[in-house]
């Protein structure tokens, strides 16, 4: 190294290091405040949580027979004196102290002393069990200040955890080095230093300046100021936290079971993996500085098992982030230096994987897709990024070998559709795999069943433990297979790692018109149809994007034998798709059926055996019908009425319902169905703050909706004036039919509406 390098790399000294360790101390001082404020919301937290755990614990004590008591000391403890004097159950021994017990006769210190720490050993068993329900239907003062409590902390935000775990790590390296860094914040200091110490302060100022270099390059100062101001805002209203909590009940759970220990079965949340495998993913650190969610921890071991196996299966149960932890994956390479990567889905879900990775990290798309993949591609390989395209798509590009790059990881989703080695798309697919280190399959469908589809799957994957994959694996059940396969496959179902309530999840599916139904819907914008223009995307069955994308949704929840509700606002909308599906299907429940004949055809539907889809219109079965038998709900358009889709919602999301609800509600960009969103997202907001939970909303919707006439005409309006911008040659002049008969039968639940349109006739 030439002598100007080691002045380069030598430590700052005099007034360079003073202002150094100044800013080290801020830094550390703003690290030490996040986590004081974090301390102080966990803190609110559990003095709210812990009551009520000891208030269940109590509960479950009080049933427990005292001579359970014995069987935790192996019957080395007499009982006979306890009975005797009144003592019963398990929770009166727990809840009295060691002098009212010894007060008893024949009942000395020993004696009170095994009793009192048997009793506290079935205590804790008990507290390891219980969990926290939170009714949504009866809120009492003592939940919602836990709801309140929890919301302080869920509303901060992902960047939460992110910030704690820093300030952590960054507080634990500072504190020592500037204990040794000490003599050189003064000059005299350092002349009367002895050189041994005189070394090691020089030698701390250096290790200093470069995690105070890491810290500045992370934005770490910026972030623990904005979580600690996240965290110190003044609380909403408890109408405002039970709304959230509605709205995002999985993260209040999430956060619930990590603050009172009810974490998932590790073996369970491990997919059940060999010990030798597991251990290794565990030492895996996860880099999630470019991520922009919290992972749970099923979904943190998740992301890590496709980094540390490298090329895998993930095969989740449907509801359980297969795609926020692929993103993670990527998040983390991206963080370590890796550039370029690919993703391989079906169209259908393309765009929500473009807005997926573009909500939840901070790595760049490049959907690769359309008349300008050729373009697209190019840009991604000169400038990296994550190129997004479809299986279609994929054989018309560049192979691996031939653009000379090699991506820091593959994502494959919906991977079953590489299934068969002869078809194309799988040969597009297996000529990335090649050239690719870091490849993850992603599919719901479970593998167990279908070993000859699996073993296809892992040729891909690793060539080598094919062979070793035989019938009988699947044959022995579903753990004995994935202990047999765990090297390339992890699965979680569920009711393995979600300890909490069944959580609402809500997924918007994003697709583009294709050019036929997007001349069906020109047409419809200009004539002013509002309604033709809703169901516009579903006109022509053959090349609906909706209906393709609904379909994949019905076979995947097929695939794991779960009920599926479609509801739409339109008749012949169910029509199109009762046509369209090889499901059992019963319906479609409308207003032409009388109450009774709607019941017995719910009744039917709950009664059958595995899958099968329910067809309502959304009016029909909004209210006063019970359908917790469905865990998919899929919303074919928005609906212009927010309490309609809460209240059909709600029809399977309700007490008795065992698993998590999944509604997908089906969108197309660019089109009536965004227009809506935007327009009613703010009111929407206000909406449920204010009425949402009132009486006068539950039993008079139109007494406070957000929608009326004037919205349909807006949204019309808006859809001509962008056509007419953003296409040239339209033919026809613009004009929005104001027809103030909004939606005739619209909140009536016997309406059949297919004729209601609000703004022009159908």
């Amino acid at each position: 190294m030439t002598q100007a390098g080691v002045v380069e790399e030598a430590a700052p000294t005099g007034r360079a290091a003073r202002e150094l360790l100044e800013r080290a101390d801020v830094l550390l001082a703003s690290a030490r405040t996040v986590l004081a404020d974090h301390t102080g919301a966990v803190d609110a937290v559990r003095g709210v949580l812990d009551p009520l755990l000891d208030g269940l614990v109590g509960r479950e004590l009080a049933v427990i027979p005292v001579s359970r008591l014995k069987d935790v000391t192996e019957g080395r403890l007499r009982i006979g004196a306890f009975d005797q004097a009144g003592f019963t159950t398990v929770g009166q021994i727990h809840a009295a102290g060691r002098y009212e017990l010894q007060q008893i006769p024949g009942v000395g210190s020993q004696t009170a002393a095994q009793a009192l720490a048997a009793a506290g050993q079935i205590a804790h068993a008990v507290r390891e069990t219980v969990a926290v329900r939170i009714s949504v239907e009866e809120p009492d003062e003592t939940t919602t200040a836990l709801v309140m409590a929890l919301h302080r902390l869920v509303d901060a935000g992902p960047d939460v955890r992110r910030a704690v775990d820093a300030a952590g790590r960054l507080a634990g390296r500072l504190e020592p080095l500037l204990i040794a860094a000490g003599p050189a914040r003064r000059r005299m200091r350092m002349l009367f230093t002895g050189r041994e110490n005189r070394s090691r302060a020089l030698e701390a100022v250096g290790e200093v300046r470069d995690v105070v270099a890491e810290a500045e390059r992370r934005e770490l100062s910026l972030l623990f100021a904005q979580v600690s101001v996240d965290l110190l805002r003044a609380g909403e209203s408890d109408v405002a936290a039970w709304v959230d909590f509605e709205l995002r009940s999985a993260e209040y759970y999430s956060l619930l079971a990590e603050l009172s220990g009810l974490s998932p079965d590790r073996d369970a949340a491990e997919g059940f993996l060999p010990s030798g495998i597991a251990e290794r993913v565990r030492e895996l650190q996860l880099d999630d500085t470019r991520l922009r969610v919290s992972l749970r921890g099923y979904q943190s071991f998740g992301a890590r098992f496709a980094l540390a196996q490298k090329r895998v299966i993930l095969g989740d149960e449907m509801g359980l982030g297969k795609t926020i932890q692929a993103i993670a994956a990527l998040a983390h390479l991206s963080a370590r230096g890796e550039t370029h990567f690919l993703v391989v889905c079906p169209a259908s879900v393309l765009i929500n994987w473009v807005r997926e990775v573009r909500a939840r990290s901070t790595l760049r798309t490049l959907p690769v897709h359309g008349p300008e993949r050729r373009a697209a591609f190019d840009a991604w390989r000169e400038g990296g990024g994550v190129a997004l395209t479809t299986f279609d798509a994929l054989h018309t590009l560049p192979d691996a070998a031939g653009c000379g790059l090699r991506p820091g990881m593959l994502v494959v989703d919906e991977a079953h559709y590489v299934k068969n080695p002869a078809t194309r798309r799988a040969q597009a697919v297996s000529g990335w795999t090649q050239h690719t280190e870091r490849v993850l399959f992603l599919t719901g469908t479970p593998m167990e069943n279908r070993v000859e589809e699996f073993r296809s799957l892992v040729r891909h994957l690793q060539p080598e433990l094919a062979p070793s994959i035989r019938i009988t694996h699947g044959a022995a059940g579903s753990l004995a297979f994935r202990r047999a396969v765990a090297p390339a496959y992890l699965r979680r179902n569920q009711v393995d790692v979600l300890t909490e309530l069944p959580a609402l999840v809500q997924v918007d599916e994003w697709e583009e018109f294709g050019p036929e139904d997007l001349e069906v819907y020109r047409a419809a914008v200009r004539a002013g149809h509002f309604m033709r223009m809703r169901r516009a995307a579903y006109a022509r069955p053959e090349t609906s994007a909706k209906l393709h994308r609904l379909r994949e949704l019905v076979a995947e929840a097929s695939e794991g034998g779960l009920k599926v509700v479609v509801f739409s606002y339109f008749r012949e909308v169910l029509d199109t798709v009762g046509q369209a599906l090889d499901s059992p299907v019963f319906g479609p429940l409308s207003g032409r059926l009388a109450a009774a004949g709607r019941q017995r055809l719910i009744d039917d539907f709950t009664a059958t055996d595995g899958h099968a889809v329910l067809l309502s219109q959304i009016q029909a079965g909004g209210v006063g019908l019970n359908m917790q038998a469905a865990s998919v709900v899929i919303l074919c358009e928005p609906q212009i009425k927010p309490t309609m889709e809460h209240q059909a919602v709600a029809r399977a999301h309700r007490m008795g319902q065992i698993r998590t609800v999944r509604v997908h509600r089906l969108l197309a960009t660019d089109s009536v169905d965004q227009r809506m969103l935007d327009i009613l997202a703010r009111k929407e907001r206000l909406f449920d703050l204010y009425a949402r939970r009132s009486d006068v909303a539950e039993t008079t919707p139109d007494a406070v909706d957000v929608s009326d006439g004037a919205l349909a005409r807006r949204i019309v309006e808006e859809e001509q004036q962008r056509l007419v911008t953003g296409a040239a040659g339209t033919d026809g002049e613009f004009t929005a039919d104001t027809d103030e008969a909004e939606t005739a039968g619209a909140d009536a639940d016997v309406a059949d509406t297919d004729a209601a349109d609000p703004v022009g006739p159908a």
